[in-house]
């Protein structure tokens, strides 16, 4: 489960081989125990739970590094390691 970007306390990952479940791409993002996977595509909250405030930053952060997150995604899946993403600031 490598880590791809950190900010405001999240810590964004991108599981290998993790596209039976959800069938999209996705990240996982974990912030102070709670944990949640948000849809690359779009943003939505896909499960877990999650903050209001800390689910905003990772929507928004998604918005901005879509085209990279779709590259780590296909890496992953392929069991290759992702690259590091810029964080939010």
């Amino acid at each position: 489960m490598p880590t791809i970007s950190m900010f405001y306390g999240i810590i964004i990952c991108i599981y290998f081989f993790d596209d039976e479940r959800h069938k999209l791409p996705h990240i996982h993002a974990k912030y102070q125990g709670q944990e949640a996977s948000f849809s690359i595509n779009d943003g939505e909250l896909l499960g877990g739970s999650f903050p209001i405030a800390k689910t905003r930053l990772v929507q928004a952060w998604i918005e901005i590094q879509r085209e990279s997150l779709l590259a780590d995604w296909d890496l992953a899946v392929a069991g290759q390691t992702p690259f590091a993403i810029d964080p939010l600031r």
